[in-house]
């Protein structure tokens, strides 16, 4: 479609819609063009910004289509944001607005800049055509702007406009169009076109030639006086500024930083962990700014001086000269040698001068990442700018905020009677030192900066000059840069100067840079000069004249001047240069500067520069004044305020309080005594703490602290943060260097009288004297980390009150989201306090959830560093990922920090992780914990770094072994520990300090000797570890050739003004490289897991048995899952073997099997078990856990193949079973066909004779007779099997056996039997032996012994033995005795509970072997029953100090009788059904009336046959019908049931649940005595409800679906036999085989004899009446009741009952709490439960009293209290040490655990008295309930269940 033009000019423009882009199909002159300049960031650029949807950097042949459709205008839009290509502004066109883009918050400094750059490119008439426009955020005002900007004499508030930076709003645009008009109407319709931009240009170059009439000739000390070639700002002004841009441009654009002036590179750039620093010789042009800051963050001062390798012929390299190719005569070789054309050279580019490469990263990084540029700097004893021109505004610029961090300390010689040395450490920007400034007037041949370098350190290039290496003869960022260093004493006779000094340098011919110039002569002490020559005809004579009649001392250095210094007035010197050597003139200048500055003198600060007009300090900018005065408003709080009193006043929470509440918790791992009620009352301390830290929480410093954070927008939350660190660094500092200071004295003092090896009293004084600097020195030390931990105690402190504060002056919980902020930015975070020695886990866990929350569960390698103190550790880690760890002395790293670090991309494919997580700890051996518990502290600290972990650096200083050997010890004790909990983290050694480390032979030898010195260590660690391990290896994978570092020297010379030393960064770049390479094998670990290592770890440390303490909490998490996993597949595998059995099951009742194999049985599960087996394989495949789960593969694949084995054994003992039942009914079933055809004909016949006689009401009493006479008639000859009477035969037995028939009824109408193995006490049951039955035993035992020895026989003699048996039975036992036991111990008690239990199970596996489902059950059986208890009964008391009484006995065996009556009832009633014939002739009564009164009624064959088979049917199907259901709802419950849908732990909760809802006592005995039987009742209890009550109408869904299947089934098997039949012409029989041929696995079809129905034909017919048949079948089945289940063979809570308590049932020793592994057999693994309870539970009392013991296991074993093992044992065993107290002991794994679980203490309140009167004792004296305990709830003792059980 072509673009109609718009006709009516008084149309109204924004009604044309047409498309834009056809007009520009269309040679169209645009109505307007609009070029945008200034920041790119101050719009977003995108589709839906009307005014500029591209990011091209020129349109002009193209139309803006979003604005011809807003307003139908042609507009032409430009864009040249950021630093354009000047070229390409399109100025022949013609330019009607330029539109400045200025974001909001910066205006001021962008409108300044832009303005001054856009009149530089394009003259000052630019002015008329510009309009402001300042961008803002949608949420945002614009206040203030305005009034900002109003300021700037340039600008025009009627051209000013603000707009959001997305440019969607039309009525924005459409109002900036409508000023744009008007302003192109007051230009009269003008454009700026090139001729105005020239025009322009010429007249300010003319005014800028009158300024500078003269211009010197040649560069900066760099350029030879002879040479011809120049840059400087001469040759610059003559090329013009738009060439020197272009200059800039090339330089950025070679470095790949041509974006960076406007998207600057942040700290977060480099906070990543990359590959090592490229080697100098191997790094490209283009990397070289990069590789510049890389090195110089890992403090390598070789970084200004990077060699670049040669990629391009265009580009020149000082150290590689041309080769000519001529090959002429030597003639013409000899005229070319002295030829002096450089032509062949002119057209190479040479490589970019170091300092520019430094200035370019300097100008293209941002705030933060300069600050950290020029500390690094610092620290490599580089110059610092201290005035540095704008490359495109050239404004000048103090970086005060880049210095701002820099903290120096120096020792100031006050030479007076006595030298006096005073330490001095402060900001640089404070400290009020003199300066001594240094210019260049002209060019010179000496090199100003060389000679500087001289009077600061003659051996390190301070100041850069044209000597050093990569030096070049162009550069383009330094000319105006004023740098400055600081000479710093250290103290010594040798130093240059006594004091500090400040030395500036003004790089370029301070002629051509006037106000730089001007500035430093201002601020300066000294002014230094260099000059050619002092003739007056020189264009340096008027500012030398100015320097002459000031005040100022001026010393003038004169290039053509031979002569020594000269003082020509006071405080005026001369000094020639002219063939003297630099050594000389350094000299002499000290000399001078010395004199000059012991007099009255100025003093220059780094502060000052912010008051200097005319200069733009970067702290002016809004975002950083916005973050000082949040910053200067809490440190306003602090001003005049004694620096030790600070914490104290505005951080409660952290001191007392803390180190209190620190102290309890930690005595509740070491309690005696009455320990609950201990226990109860420190917990109560420690939340009174809690309550206190609450109330003193809300301090100002906190309140605006937290406000801050909380308010402020990220950018200006960081200049906060680090406002907050330089100001307090600066409140600190001198009061820090002053105690510092006397304690280097006093602990000076104190190793001189240590020296003299004598105990004295004044060795006592000082050592309590250096204690008192000490503790002043800890509560001087205050810095930004006290206030995160002060965060971190009010938000443990709300957070343990479990409610949140309602005053709103602290909102605490958002403080982990605050910190997780920071910690994810890469600030260092708080691990441990290093002052109260303990770790805040609530607030560490909260802030790592916070951090998971935002990044995702991330994986993280935890690299954790030891060593001793001072050793570098974290100057170590700051140099090897530029990390921010404090480094300077007396603020050390104390205690524990974290910081998190990105993975780079460029490494990311070759690791398994996504985060470096370094932890830096505090200094072993540290000497302010000198005179504590210094061994204990460092075994903590080193066990829990080593433990949180997957690598550990050992940073050790020296090479002295001897030295090593206290941290050796321990980090090989911490390394040993980790191996006995399954932890294996890997180690490396960093020697740092050594002197020579290129020594081959002296490295060999050191590693030996620390390869010995460990294996000594393993040795000694070994035996305090209870180890058997020999050597260092074998506790850890560890090669001493490959996992030892030597480092060189950190320093090259002594400090204070020593730099860096070179090798030592190679050697942190190699050690990177062996980090990276050993965290290339290593998976890491998610950081939910190391949230939980520290919380194990943590918890472990605070008990002394750390092993025996530590609980991996996500290792115990992933093997919960694992065992729900466990039992999904176990379930799998039963329910597939269920449905198999049950299909055999009906095969073999079918008479269709006899026999069932092996291998049949694993080729039906073969399916299953392969998916299983593959199922197992992707779970512990798993990526996340794989590490954790690969521990128990094997064994889980192990019980799994033994599940699977167990299963098709068990089935095929069953089905073997059911076969054996068969064959033994042999005899009866091969007479039931004869007697059917027998009943069936006589039924028949019996019919046909009374047909038409007999009424239907007398066809029963006929019917009767008939029947008795053939029942008669058939069983004749046949004895029934009787019942069986077992009430009477028990009596019987035990008669039989010598109890008397009183003692029998008595202890049977007692019924005390029935509960035997649940009461309280066994007293009553007991008799004490005598001193003489002792001897009597020990004499029997003797005498057995020798009659064994000479009849080799085994055992006594029986008639002994029944004497002796007898004589205990009729021993009178004295009242004193009888008496004495109610003393009978608690493990007495136990034993015999145990005892009872091995008895009962002994005797039922032993009954259920016989075979009396098969054969009948025989007297014989219970009366070995009965004699077995007897025997036992007697080898059990002959073990004993007691015996037991006969009444025990008689019990016992009813026991036993009781138990197993139910399985003899059940297997003798099975087998008198299936083998009395009268039974079965019995059975077939009611069939064979049905058959005889159908035949009555003159049915045919058909219809009584189809009649048979319905009945049949009826009791098959819904046998099977029920089996079936039985199984689905199993499967239902256990999937879909909470209480059965996971793992023992799981089930264990419920079952505790239930029995806390029920709130009976019986129930909780039946629970403690036997937790496997309260849990089947459970079971049973909870199927019950789910089909009855809860999921009724699911249940019943169930059977209805299998009621529904069964009636599909016998539909398809009556079409399928009716079809077969009528195809092959069969007859009855065959139609019976081919119908129970369909049904043969599904249902139970009684033998049906055709023999008397062979006349049937019609098989349609039977079929029809069949199906008539099985329809009130159906309908009965349809509203079967879930009740008749319990009447077949499968039930689902048996089902379930198989399912879910097949696992561990082993009791804790102690309080009898169940283990809750779901495997049953799970050696090697100990038996654990997460939550033990009170021992009193079980009945535990204090041996003698009755007073019970409330302890739980888990306070016990914390303790310093003791135990007996057993009831008889005069021997205690400390709780500590509980595993040596025996085998029941051994195997069990109880961590100590503060907490307790609610549901226990509930109970103990809740059945007091029952629990009392039960065991006998008293909950009294030191077993008294805590009466905090009685606050408990049931409601909350449930809720705990929740809390504590949760998998």
């Amino acid at each position: 479609m072509e673009f109609d033009p718009v006709e009516d000019p008084h149309e109204p423009q924004h009604s044309v819609t047409k498309s834009a882009s056809a007009a520009s199909n269309n040679t169209v002159i645009p109505e307007l063009t609009l070029l945008l300049t200034g920041d790119r960031n101050s719009i977003e650029i995108g589709t839906k910004n009307i005014l500029l949807d591209h990011d091209d950097q020129t349109n002009v042949e193209q139309f803006s289509a979003k604005l011809y459709d807003l307003c139908g205008r042609h507009i032409s839009v430009i864009n040249m944001l950021g630093l354009p290509n000047i070229d390409r502004v399109p100025l022949n066109q013609g330019i009607h607005a330029f539109l400045l883009l200025v974001p909001y918050g910066q205006h001021n400094s962008h409108y300044k800049s832009r303005v001054q750059w856009l009149e530089k490119t394009f003259g000052r008439g630019f002015l008329s055509y510009l309009m402001t426009v300042v961008t803002h955020e949608s949420n945002e005002k614009c206040e203030g702007a305005l009034a900002d900007l109003k300021a700037n004499s340039s600008f025009a508030e009627k051209r000013y406009h603000t707009c959001t930076r997305t440019m969607t709003d039309e009525k924005e645009i459409v109002s900036l169009l409508e000023k744009i008009d008007v302003m192109v109407s007051e230009n009269n319709d003008q454009s700026y076109s090139r001729l105005t931009c020239v025009q322009n240009k010429d007249q300010k170059e003319h005014l800028d030639h009158n300024s500078y009439k003269e211009e010197s000739v040649g560069t900066e000390e760099e350029i030879d006086i002879s040479t011809e070639v120049t840059s400087g700002p001469s040759e610059t002004k003559g090329k013009g500024t738009v060439d020197v841009e272009k200059e800039i441009e090339t330089l950025l654009s070679r470095l790949h930083l041509q974006d960076k002036l406007q998207q600057k590179l942040s700290p977060a750039d480099f906070l990543k962990i990359g590959p090592p620093v490229k080697p100098s010789n191997d790094t490209c042009e283009q990397e070289l700014a990069y590789t510049f800051l890389q090195k110089l963050l890992a403090l390598d001062y070789r970084a200004r001086h990077i060699l670049v390798k040669q990629e391009s012929p265009e580009v020149s390299h000082p150290q590689s000269a041309p080769v000519s190719d001529s090959t002429d005569t030597d003639d013409s070789d000899s005229d070319e040698f002295f030829n002096t054309d450089e032509d062949s050279d002119q057209s190479k580019q040479t490589h970019a001068h170091p300092m520019d490469v430094q200035m370019a990263v300097f100008h293209c990084s941002d705030s933060f990442l300069k600050q950290d540029m020029i500390k690094k700097l610092s620290q490599c004893q580089y110059a610092l700018p201290l005035l540095v021109p704008d490359p495109v505004t050239m404004d000048i610029e103090c970086p005060l905020w880049t210095l701002r961090q820099i903290i120096k300390t120096w020792k100031v010689t006050e030479i007076k009677d006595k030298d006096t040395i005073t330490m001095k450490s402060m900001p640089i920007c404070k400290a009020e030192t003199p300066m001594v400034s240094f210019f260049r007037l002209g060019s010179l041949s000496q090199s100003k900066s060389h000679l500087m370098n001289s009077l600061i350190n003659d051996t390190h290039s301070t100041f850069f000059h044209r000597n050093c290496k990569g030096s070049t003869k162009s550069r383009h960022l330094m000319d105006g840069v004023a740098e400055i260093a600081w000479y710093f004493p250290a103290g010594n006779p040798n130093d240059s100067f006594t004091d500090c000094i400040a030395f500036c340098n003004l790089h370029g011919d301070a002629l051509t840079t006037e106000k730089q110039r001007e500035i430093l002569i201002d601020k300066s002490s000294v002014n230094v000069v260099f000059v050619p020559t002092l003739t007056r005809t020189q264009k340096n004579t008027a500012v030398l004249s100015a320097l002459h009649k000031s005040t100022k001392p001026l010393i003038i250095l004169v290039a053509d001047k031979d002569c020594g210094g000269v003082e020509k007035k006071p405080g005026k010197y001369i000094v020639g240069l002219k063939e003297r050597s630099q050594s000389d003139v350094a000299e002499e200048l000290k000399m001078i500067i010395k004199k000059t500055l012991s007099g009255p003198h100025t003093s220059f600060q780094l502060e000052s520069m912010s008051k200097v007009s005319g200069v733009r300090v970067d702290e002016d900018d809004p975002v950083c004044q916005k973050g000082k005065s949040a910053a200067m408003k809490i440190l306003n709080l602090l001003q005049g305020m004694d620096i030790s009193k600070i914490k104290d006043n505005f951080l409660p929470c952290q001191g007392n309080l803390w180190h209190e509440w620190c102290r309890i918790k930690k005595e509740l791992y070491h309690l005696q005594g009455n320990i609950e009620k201990e226990k109860s009352q420190k917990e109560q301390a420690l939340t009174q703490i809690r309550q206190e830290q609450c109330s003193v929480s809300h301090t100002e410093l906190m309140k605006s602290f937290t406000e801050s954070l909380l308010s402020l927008p990220s950018t200006d939350k960081e200049y906060f943060l680090k406002w907050m660190q330089i100001l307090i660094d600066a409140l600190s500092t001198d009061d820090l260097a002053s105690i510092l200071q006397r304690y280097d004295e006093k602990w000076s003092e104190v190793l001189a009288l240590k020296r003299k090896h004598e105990k004295s009293p004044l060795l006592d004084s000082k050592q309590n004297e250096l204690e008192q600097i000490s503790k002043e020195l800890q509560s001087a030390t205050f810095g930004l980390e006290h206030i995160f931990r002060e965060m971190g105690q009010i938000y443990e402190a709300h957070k343990s009150q479990k409610k949140q504060t309602h005053n709103r002056q602290t909102d605490w919980s958002k403080y982990p989201e605050l910190a997780a902020d920071l910690m994810i930015s890469g600030h260092p975070m708080e691990l441990m306090d290093g002052d109260a020695g303990y770790a805040p886990l609530t607030w560490i866990s909260s802030v790592l959830e916070e951090v998971i929350r935002k990044l995702g569960d991330q994986t993280v390698f935890v690299l954790s560093v030891l060593g001793v103190q001072s050793s570098g550790k974290s100057t170590m880690l700051n140099a090897m990922f530029g990390l921010q760890f404090a480094v300077s002395a007396g603020r050390c790293t104390k205690g524990a920090f974290m910081q998190l670090i990105k993975v780079s991309e460029e490494i990311r494919n070759d690791l398994k992780f996504d985060y470096f997580l370094v932890v830096d700890t505090e200094g072993l051996r540290a000497l302010e914990l000198a005179s504590n518990t210094t061994t204990h502290h460092d075994n903590e600290l080193s066990t829990f770094v080593v433990g949180l972990g997957n690598m550990t650096l050992i940073n050790i200083f020296g090479e002295n072994p001897a030295e090593m050997q206290d941290v050796l010890q321990i980090v090989v004790q911490a390394f040993m520990r980790m191996k006995k909990v399954k932890l294996s983290p890997s180690c490396v050694f960093v020697h740092q300090n050594v002197s020579d480390i290129g020594a081959a032979e002296k490295n060999m030898d050191g590693k030996r000797r620390l390869q010995e010195k460990l294996d000594d260590m393993t040795q000694l660690a070994a035996k305090e570890e209870q180890c058997d391990v020999k050597c260092f290896s074998d506790v850890i994978a560890f090669d001493v050739q490959k996992d030892v570092k030597y480092f060189s020297h950190l320093w090259q010379g002594s400090p204070p003004m020593a730099p860096p030393n070179p090798r030592y960064s190679e050697n942190v770049q190699e050690l990177k490289h062996i980090i990276l390479s050993k965290a290339s094998q290593s998976s890491g670990i998610t950081l939910s897991y190391f949230k939980s290592k520290i919380q194990d770890l943590w918890n472990a440390l605070m008990n002394e048995q750390f092993v025996f303490s530590f609980k991996n909490t996500l290792e115990i998490a992933v093997y919960r899952k694992l065992e729900v996993q466990y039992a999904t597949w176990t379930w799998t595998l039963r329910s597939n073997m269920l449905t198999i059995e049950n299909q055999l099951y009906t095969r073999i009742e079918n008479g269709k099997l006899d026999r069932v194999e092996n291998s049949y049985l694993f080729t039906e599960m073969s399916k299953t078990f392969e998916k299983i087996k593959k199922d197992m394989n992707l779970y512990f495949e798993d990526k996340r856990d794989k590490d954790m789960l690969v521990q128990w593969r094997g064994r889980f694949e192990q019980k799994i193949k033994e599940f699977h084995e167990e299963q098709v054994k068990g089935v095929k003992k069953t089905l073997d079973e059911v076969i054996q039942q068969k064959k033994a009914c042999k005899e009866l079933d091969d007479k039931k066909t004869d007697f059917e055809n027998k009943l069936l004909q006589k039924s028949k016949e019996l019919a046909h004779r009374l047909k038409d006689k007999a009424k239907e009401e007398e066809l029963k009493s006929q019917f009767n007779t008939v029947w008795g006479e053939l029942v008669r008639e058939l069983s004749a000859g046949i004895k029934p099997i009787e019942d069986i009477n077992l009430e009477e035969d028990h009596k019987r037995v035990l008669n039989e056996l010598g109890f008397e028939w009183g003692l029998i009824k008595g202890c049977k109408d007692s019924n005390r039997y029935q509960v035997l193995s649940k009461l309280g006490h066994y007293s009553d049951y007991v008799n004490q032996k005598t001193q003489r039955d002792l001897s009597e035993e020990r004499h029997q035992s003797h005498e057995s012994k020798k009659e064994n020895k000479y009849t080799g026989k085994q055992g006594t003699n029986v008639f002994k033995r029944a004497f002796n048996y007898f004589k205990q039975k009729i021993t009178i036992v004295p009242t004193t005795q009888q008496k004495g036991n109610r003393d009978f111990s608690h493990e007495q008690h136990e034993q015999i509970r145990s005892f009872i239990s091995q008895v009962e199970q002994q005797s039922l596996e032993e009954i259920q072997t016989k075979p009396v489902a098969t054969r009948g059950c025989r007297s014989t059986y219970l009366l070995e029953m009965a004699q077995n208890v007897q025997t036992k009964v007697t080898d059990f008391e002959s073990q004993k100090p007691y015996t037991l009484r006969k009444e025990f006995t008689v019990d016992l065996s009813l026991y036993v009788f009781d138990r197993a009556g139910r399985w003899l009832s059940q297997s003798h009633e099975t087998y008198r059904k299936n083998n009395d014939a009268l039974t079965y002739l019995e059975s077939k009564k009611d069939q064979c009336y049905s058959i005889f009164r159908s035949f009555w009624k003159g049915n045919s064959s058909a219809v009584v046959f189809g009649e048979m088979i319905c009945e049949n049917l009826k009791v098959s199907a819904v046998q099977a019908v029920c089996n079936k259901t039985a199984i689905d709802l199993a499967g239902e419950m256990r999937c879909s049931f909470p209480a059965f849908s996971g793992n023992r732990l799981n089930l264990e909760k419920h079952v505790l649940k239930s029995l806390a809802e029920k709130e009976d006592f019986k129930s909780f005995i039946t629970y403690i005595r036997d937790p496997r039987s309260q849990a089947e009742n459970f079971i049973k209890d909870e199927v019950h409800k789910y089909m009855f009550r809860e999921q009724s109408h699911k249940a019943q869904n169930i059977l209805k679906k299998n009621v529904d299947d069964i009636s599909e089934l016998v539909s398809q098997a009556l079409f399928t036999a009716t079809q077969e039949v009528k195809t092959q012409k069969g007859g009855t029989d065959m139609w019976m085989a081919q119908f129970s041929s369909v049904l043969k696995d599904k249902l139970t079809l009684d033998t049906i004899s055709c023999q008397n129905f062979r006349d049937i034909n019609n098989f349609d017919f039977l079929k029809e009446e069949i199906e008539k048949g099985l329809v009130p079948i159906k309908t009965e089945m349809s509203r079967l009741s879930l009740d008749k289940m319990k009447d077949f063979r499968l039930q689902p809570d048996q089902i379930l009952i198989d399912q879910l308590c097949r696992c561990c049932w082993v009791t804790c020793p102690f309080c009898g709490a169940v283990c809750t592994n779901t495997l049953e057999d799970h050696s090697p693994d100990d038996h654990n439960v997460p939550f033990h309870r009170s021992a009193s539970v079980k009945g535990w009392h204090y041996r003698n009293t009755v007073e019970m013991s409330v302890n739980f296991c888990t306070t016990n074993v914390s303790s310093d209290n003791s135990f007996y093992p057993d009831g008889v044992s005069e021997v205690s065993v400390p709780f500590k040490q509980y595993r040596t107290a025996g085998p029941r002991f051994a195997n069990w794994r109880i961590t100590p655990d503060e907490s307790k679980l609610t549901y226990w203490t509930w109970f103990l309140c809740r059945f007091q008295q029952e629990l009392e009167n039960y065991y006998g004792r008293k909950f009294k004296g030191r077993g008294k309930i805590p009466s905090q305990w009685r606050t408990h709830t049931k409601q909350q003792a449930i809720e705990s269940l929740d809390e504590s059980y949760s998998e």
